[in-house]
């Protein structure tokens, strides 16, 4: 039998990859990774960008998403890296984009992709957790509480079912500002999200506010060994 092959010329080259920064803001928090995929789909289009496609009997545009924050979550600081079939402008595509792109999705940044993966660049994230009705001493002693302790694990329902790890070990670092838990949270697998945290307070330090926090991904990037974050779209040699 002879062996089915696409028909048409092949896939233009990939020229050029970009990398892109963007925020989930106000009620588009609640957009999932699945709505944001299709959201950008309909905004290349329409913005022009020439964007490369894969080979095959169903090609799909050369789109790369890297560690997404969950539903609900808002974030300043979510990458994705575009591959291309002819040179742009970066803050030309950054424009077009976030004008075709609804509000609340917005494209912050846009930088010629470097070496390495994008994947490799996002080693921890930083949070912003605000609570209502909590008390700032409250707040505190419960992260003490839970920062003095070597190990906290909880455990998290998973596709393949529940899976107990530890939360303590992916934090590193932790400051209490009035009723706001900012923290740095390594990329661990697997991944230690702001509700396992929240976990891990109620079971090391009783704490169970009656409204969940409004959560907010901050940063994303490199950890150096002060537990800062360095920038993920930044050349590195």
């Amino acid at each position: 039998m002879a062996k089915r092959v696409p028909e048409g010329p092949p896939p233009a080259p990939v020229v050029q990859r970009l990398r892109l920064q963007y925020a989930k803001r106000g009620r588009l928090r609640f957009t999932s990774s699945r709505d944001f995929q299709r959201a950008l789909e309909r905004a290349i289009r329409r913005a022009q960008i020439p964007i490369a496609f894969s080979a095959g009997f169903h090609p799909h545009p050369r789109i790369s998403y890297a560690n997404a924050a969950a539903t609900g979550t808002a974030s300043e600081a979510e990458f994705f890296e575009l591959a291309l079939q002819r040179e742009c402008d970066p803050e030309q595509v950054r424009v077009a984009l976030d004008e075709a792109l609804p509000e609340g999705l917005d494209i912050v940044r846009v930088v010629v992709a470097g070496a390495g993966s994008l994947a490799d660049g996002l080693q921890a994230s930083s949070w912003k957790l605000e609570f209502e009705g909590v008390a700032s001493g409250e707040l505190a002693r419960a992260v003490l509480r839970l920062m003095q302790q070597e190990r906290v694990e909880v455990t998290r329902m998973m596709k393949s079912g529940p899976r107990t790890f530890d939360v303590r070990s992916a934090i590193r670092h932790a400051d209490v500002q009035g009723a706001q838990l900012l923290m740095t949270l390594e990329h661990t697998t697997p991944a230690v999200r702001p509700d396992d945290v929240l976990t891990a307070l109620r079971q090391a330090a009783a704490f169970e506010p009656q409204r969940s926090p409004l959560v907010t991904r901050l940063e994303q990037g490199v950890l150096d060994q002060d537990a800062q974050l360095l920038d993920p779209l930044a050349a590195r040699d």
